[in-house]
């Protein structure tokens, strides 16, 4: 990969790793402690990650247990969850407040694959902008002491490169997709 071009596969880069933490939030039957990634706690005025307040575990496979540091952060803790978008009604035994997942329907699971695919397509958008971001500063290039054959190599090398995260943006989906549809 060429020197000029290296900016534009970061970027690209980037999106993956974007999508890949798309996809960690999304839950598929098993409980996943990164659904609770983007959930703020209230902690002394302060919008906090779950993470930094408690201690996160998965006891059994559709169970998450929060064991807050603090226990007068279990209300607030309960609250962050209940108005989130996880849509799971949090239990609390006065130490440790439990999550339990319930069996994904047919109809939930279709859902999240249109989700999963969705993202997708947000993805694919993202890296064929970057490409073509890198195409016109290419044409600008041009208009310098750069040759018409270098450029064509140049957009050439940007194309492959585009087209090998496009590939990779298809697997991730694939990949996740038959997570979701797994019973």
């Amino acid at each position: 990969m060429d020197a000029r071009l290296q900016q534009y596969e970061d970027k690209m880069r980037k999106a993956i790793d974007f999508l890949e933490g798309d996809y960690n939030t999304i839950r598929a039957g098993r409980a996943n402690p990164h659904v609770l990634d983007k959930i703020r706690v209230d902690y002394y005025g302060t919008p906090t990650p779950i993470q930094q307040v408690g201690n996160i575990t998965v006891p059994e496979a559709r169970i998450i247990q929060i064991a807050p540091w603090e226990k007068s952060l279990l209300k607030a803790i309960e609250k962050a969850i209940m108005t989130s978008e996880l849509g799971i009604h949090p239990s609390n035994d006065g130490s440790v407040i439990r999550l339990v997942f319930p069996e994904l329907t047919e109809e939930r699971r279709k859902d999240l694959v249109k989700e999963v695919r969705k993202k997708a397509e947000d993805s694919k958008v993202a890296i064929r902008n970057i490409r073509r971001d890198g195409n016109d500063a290419l044409k600008k290039l041009g208009k310098t002491d750069v040759s018409e054959d270098e450029i064509k190599q140049l957009e050439e090398q940007l194309q492959k490169a585009t087209d090998k995260f496009i590939k990779e943006v298809d697997s991730l989906m694939d990949r996740k997709s038959k997570e979701i549809m797994t019973v």
